[in-house]
Formats: C-alpha cells, structure tokens, sequence
C-alpha cells in the first residue's frame, strides 16, 4: 500500500483539488512514483474545452509519466526498482486488434488520466504489461547522456515526442524525403527533431515567428508562415525549395501537429502527388475538406491515436543517445505549481513543454 499525493479535476470552472489517497498493485499492475509528468494539450481540453474523460469526475489528469516502480502486483513482469516510461496509451494486449497488430485500436486500453487516474500526482497505479524500462537509472535526477537528460525529462516521451514518431513510422519516412509539418509547438518541435534524425529534410510551418525559429534551430531545413500566402503559393515555395535541393516534389509526408482548424486545412493544402497526411493533433473544430483531392493525388491520410508500446525503446535509444535532444525544450516545474501551470498553458504563455515534478 503506497500513499499518494496530487491534485484532482473537480469540475470545470474549479480549480483543482489537493487529495491524498491510498493505492496499491493488483493483479499485472504497479504502483508507480513519478518522477515527472507532463502536461499536455489534452489535459488543457479536459480541464477548459470540455473534452470528456472516459472516467467520471473527479479524475487526477496527466498521461505524460515517467517513474520508478514501488509496487508490483502478481504477474506484473517489472520489478521494483526499474525506472519506466508509462506509455500515454496502455492496450491490453491480448484481444482481436491487439492480435492483428493494431494495439492503438484496443477497446480496453487504458490511458492515465483518461480512464484512470493520472501522474499530476507522487504516485500513479497503471498496468504494467506496457512500461517502458529504462534501464541503468538510479535516481530521477541521475544525467542519461552528456545534455543533461534525465529520467524526469523523458516523461514527454509518453505522448508528445511518441505520438508523432508513430506517425513518421507508419507514414514509412526514409532518408531523402521531405516532411512537411505543420505546428511547431511542443508536438511539433519535437516532430521536427525526429523527421531530421530519421533522415528527412523538414519544412516547418507556423504563424509564430519564435517558433518558426526554434524550428529552423531544430533542423527544419525551410520556415515559413502560412498566413502570408495563399495555400497554392505555399505549396509552389515548397516544391520551388524541393527542386532546388535536389528533393522530390511527390510523395510528402504531412505531418498536422497544430490541433487547429486553420493548420488542418493548411496541411491539406499542402497535399502533392502520392502524399500522406499524418493527423497528430486534436481539435473539436470542424473544418471543411475536398476529400477528392486525396483521390486526384493518389494520396492518403491517416490518424494517429498515441503509440504503439513496442516503439518506445527506440525513441528513449534517440533521446538516450543526443540524437532527439528533449532537455532544452523541457521545464521542470513543482507538482504544487499544477493550477498555475494549466493557466498558463491555456494562455499560450508556457514556451516549453512543462513537466511537473513531485
């Protein structure tokens, strides 16, 4: 039995709520101490725009969470002691999509934050058949490479750098192509790191000039504002930049970090001949859309609804390694600051993407 501490969302309009609570590891379950959780643009939808959680209020939000195992229950196959990364998506494994290979489909998958309660906590209790261990850790503060990573950093490898790195693997990016993304938030910088270490050359889209400069420190080889051109321009500067370099002027990867409406139909501006567009972020917007583009470009678009667990290993090996550089887009911030934290995300004031740490 481990005691946690954390703050839970009441209702919206109030402000979250100190509780403490007892929990303990059932069976094929651990209890977990965060080290570090993030918040996400997802929390920021429950919590202001009245996005469901499947859970009944009140519910503790974050499904950004790195941490180390305190409790096992039976058949849980970690061991105390291991440093994980909890994925933001945890199929179950087992059932008719887990066996066909689509585990982000699993009807009884089960997201922290969402369906249970989440890491804006000291604990959290989760299945563990998905942790991701993360081996050689000792301490949450111990630095994992030269740049200063730590166990509390990775905590935005749940959801934010996960899900669009699902997205380029499924959209099968190879050296040489060029990958469009559009957004260059938190999900969208990191999108920009991970289509440059795949070996794409990336143009980066956005209506912040700052971002769009963070971007090109990134690795986005092009930055550009897409609210100074029509959607026709856009796309011939694009293919202009393709032909220059040497690059192909089909088969672009669209990758939609924004979780906008206006960046939406951006992206879907953007299509060319043989392209795929990812759908990363998530707004409740409608958008109108000429679907007989994609059949005129022979293209396709796909959604992408967190990550596949197994893929988790090799984006820590990235991070691990300095080739996916988390720390200086990352602030660690105290569990006690949680409320100000959501304020000011909401308000577009937090530049980093903001772990809160117990």
């Amino acid at each position: 039995m481990v005691t946690a501490r954390g703050f839970e969302f009441v209702q919206r309009g109030a402000p979250l709520r100190a509780r403490t609570w007892e929990l303990s590891a059932g069976e094929g379950e651990a209890v977990v101490e965060v080290a570090g959780c993030g918040v996400c643009h997802t929390d920021l939808g429950y919590f202001y725009d009245g996005v469901r959680t499947r859970h009944d209020l009140p519910l503790v939000l974050g499904h950004e969470v790195a941490g180390f195992v305190v409790e096992t229950g039976p058949n849980a196959g970690v061991n105390v002691g291991d440093a994980v990364v909890v994925p933001a998506v945890i199929p179950c494994g087992h059932c008719d999509a887990c066996d066909a290979g689509r585990p982000m489909i699993c009807p009884h998958q089960v997201m922290p934050g969402n369906d249970r309660d989440g890491g804006f906590a000291t604990h959290v209790c989760v299945p563990a058949r998905a942790l991701c261990v993360v081996p050689n850790v000792d301490s949450a503060d111990q630095p994992l490479n030269d740049k200063g990573l730590t166990l509390r950093h990775l905590a935005v490898v749940a959801d934010a750098v996960s899900t669009p790195y699902q997205a380029l693997v499924r959209a099968e990016v190879t050296p040489g192509d060029v990958v469009v993304v559009v957004g260059l938030g938190g999900v969208g910088g990191y999108a920009v790191q991970l289509a440059k270490a795949m070996g794409a050359t990336v143009v980066g889209l956005d209506i912040d000039q700052a971002k769009l400069d963070n971007a090109s420190a990134l690795g986005a080889s092009l930055a550009l504002d897409p609210s100074k051109a029509s959607p026709r321009d856009l796309r011939k500067t694009v293919a202009a930049f393709a032909a220059e370099n040497g690059l192909p002027s089909t088969r672009w990867v669209l990758m939609e970090c924004s979780g906008t409406a206006a960046g939406q139909q951006t992206a879907y501006g953007m299509l060319v001949h043989g392209a795929t567009l990812c759908v990363v972020g998530f707004t409740r917007a409608k958008t109108e859309l000429r679907l007989s583009n994609l059949m005129a470009f022979d293209a396709r678009a796909i959604g992408n609804w967190g990550c596949d667990p197994a893929l988790y290993p090799d984006i820590v090996e990235m991070a691990r390694s300095g080739r996916l550089d988390l720390v200086p887009h990352t602030e660690l911030r105290p569990l006690a600051t949680a409320q100000q934290v959501l304020d000011e995300a909401h308000e577009g004031h937090c530049a980093r993407r903001v772990v809160l740490t117990p």
